[in-house]
């Protein structure tokens, strides 16, 4: 059996409802997977359940921002092979315009959620023996843009925290970060109304494999979250189609 397989492996995914995370939930339910979702959107997550393979999975809507919430989510997870911490959200803010709220708004549901979730999955020792951890980061972790200091900075501080999760965890358990560019989501979409039309087409001109599809970024986490990568810990992989070859 092909060491890319995801059988008997029950994986949570944040983010479930849209875009990235919908699409790993689907493509990890192909490749044999048991999922465990989440979202503040149950509506939506409904639709991405109905949209898997497989039977034995489930769903849990809520806002892990608010900490009981948070609490039952922790205290009804099974056991866990996998996690893809997928939420998240991108908003443009020059340095100039920064305020508290707007700094808060953005650390809390990129940074905050996913270490305060981390933090209580691993208290509650709810990882299996070799569990694969990815976070999806962004190549703005790297190389900034206008207007996304805090974003960018939220990303980098996920993967020093995916880091540390690799120094300090034991049993196999691997914790990895997934850094796209441009990938065609509802963020897309928001991104092609703000902007235009010519303005788009001239940024998907430096791509040289063209925009990246949310498979690109669910293939990857396929791939972290299998025994294809046991011997793989605390990297990150950048998706950018060669955006960066000339940067």
């Amino acid at each position: 059996m092909t060491p890319f397989h995801l059988h008997h492996k029950t994986i949570l995914v944040t983010g479930a409802s849209s875009g990235i995370g919908r699409q790993t939930a689907i493509s990890i339910s192909e490749m044999g997977g048991i999922l465990v979702l989440t979202g503040r959107d149950e509506k939506k997550l409904k639709e991405t359940l109905a949209l898997l393979k497989g039977s034995g999975h489930q769903l849990f809507a809520a806002d892990l921002l608010i900490e009981q919430q948070r609490t039952d989510l922790l205290e009804k997870l099974p056991q866990l092979d996998g996690i893809v911490h997928s939420a998240g959200i991108v908003k443009t803010l020059p340095i100039k315009f920064l305020d508290p709220e707007k700094i808060d708004e953005t650390l809390n549901i990129n940074y905050e959620i996913p270490v305060l979730l981390m933090a209580g999955i691993m208290r509650r020792k709810k990882l299996n023996a070799k569990a694969s951890v990815v976070f999806i980061s962004s190549i703005a972790s790297q190389h900034p843009y206008r207007g996304g200091a805090v974003y960018a900075g939220a990303k980098a501080a996920i993967e020093a925290f995916s880091k540390s999760i690799s120094l300090e965890s034991s049993n196999g358990i691997r914790s990895n970060c997934i850094s796209p560019a441009m990938v065609k989501t509802p963020m897309y979409e928001m991104s092609e109304q703000k902007v235009s039309k010519e303005t788009m087409e001239a940024h998907i001109k430096q791509y040289p494999l063209g925009v990246g599809y949310p498979e690109d970024v669910a293939n990857t986490a396929i791939f972290l979250l299998s025994e294809a990568s046991r011997w793989i810990t605390g990297i990150n992989i950048t998706l950018d189609g060669g955006y960066l070859l000339e940067k």
